[in-house]
């Protein structure tokens, strides 16, 4: 399913409860992985290829880190309004399911769990959504229930 709207004018009323979204693609390759968990996780199975060659995943992954700023990237191009988002409050239940390797690519399937308009402040709503991401084996590496705060078309 797409959305009937672009996210250059996609408002709370366009994220529909059920309504399921794949898109988007990108590929990830080994020095992008060394050089992400370089800075940010440094472990040897993200930044060594021996070491991780010897350790628990017979090669090198990615860091869940950079896998998670991934799909935050294609959530921006394909899912997050560019009108009406107003950040998110937080997620829940983040969990990395299998490692992703160089020459992955991944993309996303986000379910709408829930939209729900505002009591205090009418202009906007919560959608809760489930973010499944997914390698080119459409096997799930990843997934998180998200929130987002979104404002209304016509309330705004």
């Amino acid at each position: 399913m797409t959305f009937s709207t672009k996210a250059e004018d996609r408002y709370f009323e366009d994220y529909l409860p059920g309504a399921v979204h794949e898109f988007g693609s990108i590929t990830i390759g080994e020095a992008e992985i060394i050089e992400f968990a370089r800075r940010y996780d440094p472990q040897p199975f993200h930044v060594d290829p021996q070491a991780a060659e010897k350790s628990v995943f017979c090669g090198l992954i990615a860091s869940g880190w950079h896998t998670a700023s991934l799909a935050m990237r294609l959530l921006v191009d394909h899912y997050v309004s560019r009108v009406a988002s107003l950040g998110s409050p937080g997620l829940d239940e983040l969990r990395w399911r299998e490692p992703v390797r160089p020459g992955d690519t991944l993309s996303l399937r986000v379910t709408v769990l829930e939209s729900r308009l505002s009591r205090s402040k009418p202009d906007r709503g919560t959608i809760r959504s489930l973010v499944e991401v997914m390698n080119q084996n459409h096997r799930i590496v990843m997934t998180w229930k998200g929130m987002g705060i979104v404002r209304c078309r016509d309330r705004h």
